[in-house]
């Protein structure tokens, strides 16, 4: 058997802290045999081509303080993950790239001689050891799939995934929690949405007009045995609290 721990949106520096203290705490107790990041690690806000949709482009000097200082949080959010994967001796880590990720290689696209600026280099993914997915590519471990989770959507967006993907799926993207299951001639299939890890407080959210969403923040633990087989086991963080084999986690 192997058992994976598999994590949502952060938007580092926008995440929730109990939340993400809640995963240290949960990688320290089930110690698992790898880790796989569903993207949108960063929020990027720096690199976002909305900021721009209003008002003319800034020159590249007064952009750049704003994206370093973005790079500067993701890692330091990053460095929190792999301290405690580090901690139980986790080799195997899988980062799927994520459309807010994406944001950075578009940047060095308009600046192609910025190269080290790329989501995969600016966050130094190859030296801290993890395999690194572009976006929209799809990780498949037994019978089961992982991408970022933004090809398909709408308010069934797990019924979607189904349907048009056809197989065994795990993502985020949507921020929101579902289960979608159907029947085919060669088996039972499911979708899950696992959520985010991101501060979904009205004021982190502004772009939203502090609406309220129906946002959840989770991971899940994939247990994988026998023919390439699974259990999923989707765990729910409620206000930095959740439980783990009927032990309370409380995020600090």
């Amino acid at each position: 058997m192997r058992r994976y721990i598999v994590t949502p949106d952060k938007h580092f520096p926008f995440h929730d802290k109990k939340a993400i203290d809640c995963l240290v705490q949960i990688i320290t107790e089930v110690k698992p045999d790898g880790y796989i990041d569903l993207g949108d690690v960063g929020e990027w806000k720096g690199a976002s081509h909305w900021q721009w949709a209003k008002k003319k482009r800034p020159p590249l000097e007064y952009q750049l303080p704003f994206i370093d200082k973005d790079i500067k949080d993701v890692n330091k959010g990053l460095d929190i993950i792999d301290e405690a994967l580090d901690k139980v001796n986790v080799e195997e880590k899988h980062m799927i790239e994520g459309n807010h990720d994406e944001w950075m290689n578009k940047f060095v696209d308009e600046h192609p001689y910025m190269d080290s600026y790329k989501f995969n280099e600016c966050t130094k993914l190859k030296e801290r050891g993890y395999e690194f997915h572009p976006i929209g590519k799809m990780l498949k471990i037994g019978k089961l799939y992982f991408y970022h989770g933004h090809l398909y959507g709408g308010i069934y967006h797990a019924r979607n995934h189904l349907l048009k993907l056809g197989c065994n799926v795990i993502y985020g993207h949507w921020h929101d929690i579902q289960q979608m299951s159907v029947t085919h001639v060669d088996g039972t299939k499911s979708a899950w949405s696992i959520g985010c890890l991101k501060d979904m407080s009205a004021d982190a959210n502004s772009w939203l007009g502090r609406r309220q969403t129906n946002w959840g923040h989770a991971i899940s633990i994939v247990d994988f045995y026998g023919n390439g087989y699974f259990t999923n086991h989707v765990i729910q963080i409620i206000n930095g609290k959740t439980t783990l084999i009927g032990k309370l986690i409380k995020g600090e």
